[in-house]
């Protein structure tokens, strides 16, 4: 039997040398906020990986909820990804262009959520992959569609209660991915009419702390170090946010890199506390 992936990142020249391999699935999990001004799905058709399938992050949301990139169940799930032609056996790899592993990581936790465990990132995304001088590919590309058998209920998610109860009683850890601007109040949110600042008793950690400057994930010690910097207990439960529940994926990658079981990403996010009247706090942490 084929071993599932050598590590849940993956890096270019891996990727390369198993690029033909009818089993392995790339996809190009490239989203960006309306405020970026870009387009991800023309960007994905100007260039991509060879042999990737463009995978629409809200097209994998539930499509009743009121918040964005809300977690979708298992029968909504299972079709979208059988349509793109990613069946169970698959070992996939996904990737984004924005440098930082904005979206990917999103993706790559719903699949492991639902029970895909042989799938990981692609280190340093497009642009890695770039300066790699590797091939890219213009245009859309269709896989065969297969059945896809997701698995649910996905059981790493806190809800809204959830949050307000661990930031009452410190019962577990609520990490802010969010930018320092956003986070402290003082930089506006990228949705608008949607108010900047964050939970009393947050810790704030901006996921693009979390890779280097060229978009690398950190070394394992390097982001243990990092989090404890942070103020993050390694051995106490964690719950990440952010914006939209997307970027804060990239902790729960990270942890699970190192190992470090059970952490939640709280779905609803910065949108759902601050759009239900959440208390919101505001300024630079001590």
């Amino acid at each position: 039997m084929r071993p599932l992936l050598p590590s849940l990142i993956v890096t270019p020249a891996w990727v390369a040398e198993h690029l033909l391999e009818p089993e392995l699935a790339v996809l190009d999990a490239s989203w960006y906020l309306p405020v970026a001004k870009r387009d991800a799905r023309a960007e994905y058709q100007a260039g991509h990986l060879p042999g990737a399938v463009y995978i629409d992050l809200d097209a994998v949301s539930d499509p009743a909820s009121d918040l964005p990139h809300t977690l979708p169940d298992a029968a909504q799930f299972g079709p979208v990804v059988g349509a793109l032609g990613i069946s169970n056996a698959d070992r996939v790899v996904i990737y984004d262009g924005s440098g930082n592993n904005l979206s990917a990581a999103r993706v790559w936790w719903m699949f492991r959520g639902f029970g895909h465990m042989a799938v990981a990132v692609l280190d340093g995304g497009l642009g890695a992959w770039r300066r790699a001088g590797l091939p890219l590919e213009v245009g859309d590309v269709r896989r065969p569609p297969q059945r896809y058998q997701a698995a649910g209920p996905n059981a790493g998610v806190a809800d809204l209660a959830a949050v307000r109860a661990a930031l009452s009683s410190g019962s577990a850890q609520v990490v802010d991915l969010r930018s320092r601007g956003r986070f402290a109040g003082h930089d506006p949110e990228p949705r608008p009419g949607l108010p900047s600042g964050h939970m009393a008793g947050a810790i704030s950690l901006p996921f693009t702390e979390l890779v280097d400057g060229e978009g690398f994930a950190l070394p394992d010690k390097v982001l243990r170090a990092r989090l404890v910097e942070a103020g993050i207990d390694l051995a106490r439960p964690i719950i990440a946010t952010c914006g939209s529940g997307t970027s804060a994926c990239n902790l729960l990658l990270g942890l699970e890199r190192l190992g470090v079981p059970g952490a939640e990403l709280y779905d609803g996010s910065w949108t759902e506390w601050a759009t239900r009247g959440m208390p919101i706090a505001t300024g630079d942490l001590a």
